[in-house]
């Protein structure tokens, strides 16, 4: 007997990321994914050479253990509760991929035209790679965290700057999807 696995519906994973919200909150915590890279980069030494990474680590240390989660619930996800189908995307958005030049849509979660070793590896691809990790580097020390804490954190506490940087990361999402995009591919 076969078991066929579905995606946890939204009112199993909202309540249980707004359960660890609150958890969080209690104890005056914060989450967010770029708070874990200043850690890991203090760690490996990156304050010796730039101001902002002179925290002490130890901390933020049980910060660690969202990276740490992020690794196992990624694995037990694929490896045990995953049903390998193809990702289900509406058929406009296939063909308006498939007229840029990308094939196999859905097939897999990241297109192998953008994330292969030998699209990474081409000028064009090294550039786009190069250029999207500075902005995102530069957005995310701008904003004063990313779109996780953000968006998760930030909302969950009511505070108007997550907000404000919320709308703008959906904003760039517009703008890098409809005009950028189609520009570069």
């Amino acid at each position: 007997m076969q078991t066929i696995l579905q995606p946890w519906p939204w009112y199993i994973s909202g309540p249980l990321i707004a359960i660890i919200m609150a958890i969080l909150i209690y104890f005056g915590k914060t989450f967010g994914m770029s708070s874990n890279l200043r850690t890991l980069c203090t760690l490996g030494g990156a304050d010796k050479y730039a101001d902002f990474f002179k925290i002490d680590w130890k901390n933020q240390k049980w910060n660690l253990t969202v990276v740490l989660g992020a690794i196992i619930g990624g694995f037990i996800a694929v490896q045990f509760l995953s049903d390998r189908s193809t990702i289900d995307l509406n058929p406009a958005t296939i063909v308006d991929l498939n007229a840029l030049g990308f094939k196999n849509v859905g097939a897999t979660l990241v297109p192998s035209e953008i994330y292969d070793w030998s699209s990474i590896l081409s000028l064009k691809g090294f550039l786009i790679i190069l250029t999207s990790g500075f902005l995102i580097g530069f957005g995310t020390r701008y904003a004063g965290g990313c779109t996780s804490g953000h968006a998760i954190t930030g909302l969950s506490n009511l505070q108007i700057p997550s907000l404000i940087a919320v709308v703008g990361f959906f904003i760039g999402g517009l703008i890098m999807t409809h005009l950028l995009f189609p520009i570069l591919f």
